[in-house]
């Protein structure tokens, strides 16, 4: 006997809401930890390589590139020799750490062993569970 298709009780996200974009920002590679860093305040280059240093001056770059054109951080370039590279977050690059932040406390709990605290009895484990 075929299961009976569920209608979905979730509100439709607007149209105009860019959700897959932002989430597609988010998922970049080292994105969330180049904004999590410059939450402190503006990081050189260097700083910013220390404080990730298994990520390649290659794909930073190729990061910091892409956040600044999508307005999430800035680029300053400053006058001295040799020249250095400043970078910060913009207005819109701060409103992202509220979400980062849910997120680590989220991914810090399910690396303890603490999911479990969120399943419900009804939860989507609590079938797989029982079995």
């Amino acid at each position: 006997m075929p299961l009976k298709v569920r209608k979905n009780k979730a509100p439709t996200p607007p149209s105009d809401c860019p959700l897959a974009e932002c989430m597609a920002l988010l998922g970049g590679a080292w994105t969330p930890h180049i904004i999590w860093y410059l939450s402190a305040g503006p990081r050189r280059f260097g700083e910013l390589r220390a404080d990730m240093p298994t990520v390649s001056a290659k794909v930073l770059t190729a990061r910091l590139r892409d956040l600044e054109r999508k307005g999430v951080l800035w680029r300053k370039v400053m006058p001295t020799s040799p020249p250095s590279v400043e970078y910060g977050l913009t207005e819109l690059g701060n409103e992202m750490m509220p979400a980062i932040s849910a997120i680590v406390e989220i991914s810090c709990r399910l690396r303890d062993g603490h999911a479990s605290h969120w399943r419900g009895r009804d939860g989507p484990r609590a079938a797989a569970d029982a079995v």
